[in-house]
Order: structure tokens, then sequence, then C-alpha cells
């Protein structure tokens, strides 16, 4: 997909506005067609739910020609505080552009990376956009899945894990912009817990997924503070997920994680970013995964 200059005057690129949801719910059904018209729906629906961020498009941007929508990429932009300041994230998704129009496709994208200060994320890119990612300057954060089982850990007497809930004491023990994280999460279908070990608090999300034809339960590890610390709480966690009859998880990482009772997959799931600060392997917050769905 070639990244060109000056589109043809009868194409255009532009912002996706509300009024625009139908054409573009009809090119992502013909760019995804594993895909129905329900889940595209929710997720312009639930973009439009999000806060804004600055100046930054709600939904996207679009290719259109005569009227129709022609190709589409959506915009998730996330604001994080952060106490050195603020970050800010776009994590791009669901890029299809119809065949006769996809040497214009890397249009969209280069219109949305002008900010220098904003770092670019693809969590699920095709195999068929990999040179187009990487010719846009995309680079790996992480190259691989580490598949767990959290259960055949150890668990420290002093540790104990919680689910949240909006009342729960033991949120007041993690700074503000994590008590966001997992009340956000938890909002949107995750399982967000806390850890508690020696008396200090590990937040932890996870989003529930099937595998092998959709039939093997499992968890994905959404956000971890880091992935040492996911190994401190992998006993506890395990226990509690027990309950509910979950044995395995998976998480992004660049290579075998220590303490972790598992194993790495290299090469499954790969995420790329363009920006100043590329996410931590295990952060995958208000990306398309969560707000959009597995």
């Amino acid at each position: 997909m070639a990244v060109l200059g000056a589109l043809p005057p009868d194409l255009r690129c532009r912002p996706i506005c509300e009024a625009d949801w139908e054409g573009v719910v009809d090119c992502l059904c013909r760019g995804f067609p594993e895909r129905d018209r329900s889940y595209w729906i929710q997720a312009l629906t639930r973009l439009s739910r999000r806060p804004a961020v600055d100046e930054f498009q709600r939904y996207g941007f679009a290719l259109e020609k005569a009227g129709r929508i022609v190709g589409v990429v959506l915009t998730l932009y996330t604001r994080y505080r952060r106490p050195e300041g603020d970050e800010i994230r776009c994590n791009l998704s669901s890029w299809s552009v119809d065949a006769e129009f996809r040497p214009y496709g890397a249009k969209l994208v280069t219109t949305i990376l002008r900010q220098r200060d904003v770092t670019y994320t693809n969590i699920s890119p095709k195999p068929a956009t990999l040179k187009a990612n990487w010719a846009l300057g995309f680079r790996p954060f992480s190259n691989g899945q580490f598949a767990f089982l959290p259960a055949l850990n150890s668990v420290q007497r002093s540790c104990r894990v919680l689910e949240v809930r909006p009342d729960l004491a033991e949120l007041a023990m993690l700074p503000d912009a994590e008590r966001y994280i997992l009340l956000e999460h938890a909002a949107l279908g995750c399982l967000s817990l806390i850890c508690i070990c020696d008396g200090a608090a590990f937040p932890l999300v996870l989003i529930p997924r099937r595998i092998v034809h959709r039939l093997i339960p499992c968890y994905q590890i959404v956000y971890c503070r880091s992935l040492a610390d996911l190994s401190r709480c992998a006993g506890a966690m395990g226990r509690f997920l027990l309950r509910s009859g979950i044995l395995l998880c998976f998480v992004d990482a660049k290579e075998p994680i220590a303490g972790l009772v598992g194993w790495y997959r290299p090469n499954k799931g790969l995420k790329y970013f363009r920006g100043p600060k590329p996410p931590s392997p295990g952060d995958l917050t208000f990306t398309e995964l969560v707000t959009f769905g597995p």
C-alpha cells in the first residue's frame, strides 16, 4: 500500500462524523466479513461515549468518493496522567479500504500521524499490512505472547486478590490513574483485580477470551504495572481464577517471563507502535480489544 501525496480530485480524506455511521459500518463489514454489523455499531457507539482528548478526532478518518465511504481507519485516543506529565496514545484500529482504492489507503493513516507527541499503536495488524506498518515508521513493542498457568505458581501467605467494585476500600491504596483504569475497564466487561501482597497493592486487568474454535475459556492480561509484578501476583490470581474454572492466561511479551509457569510463543499477537513512548508489554488499556471487544 503506497504512501501517496495528493489524492485524485474526486477522492477525499476527511474526519468521520456521526452522519457517516451507516457508510462506515458498510465499509468495515466489507473489509472484515468475519464481523457482523452489530459489532461495528457497538464499536462506534462506544467511541461516541469516550471522553474527548483535546482536538483529536473522536472516530477516525474516512476516504470518500462521490458521497460513498470507501476506506476507514478508527482512532481511540486516550490521555494518561503521569507524574512526569500527560501522555497521549492513539490506537489505530480497523484499517479497511475497498480494493479499488487501496493504493490511497495509507493516506488515511498519514493524515493521523502528524502529532509527534502522540504514541500510536496498532495491536492487530493483518499480515498484508505489515510492510505498510514498517514503511509508516511503526516498530514492534511486543513480538510474542506468553501463555501461562497462574494457579501453578506458588502463593505468598500475605497475598490476596479482590475483584474491583466502586466501593472497594482497597482502591484507596492505588493512585488516581490506576483507580480510573480499573473502574473503567470493569465497566467495559473486563475483570479488574487488586492483588494485596505484604501491604502493597498491585492492579491487574484481564479480558475474557476463548481459543481453539472458541471452546477453551481463558484470560488475556490487559494491564499490569510490570511483568515482574504479574509474576509476583500470579499464584494468588490463579487461585482466584480457579473459582471460575479458568486455568490459562496470556500476556504480551518479548521473551519468556521469569517466574511464570508457561511457554513463550514467538511471533504471536504482534503489536506495533510509533511515537515517543512505547507501551509496556502487558498494557493494552483503552485499546480496541477492550473498547470493541475480542
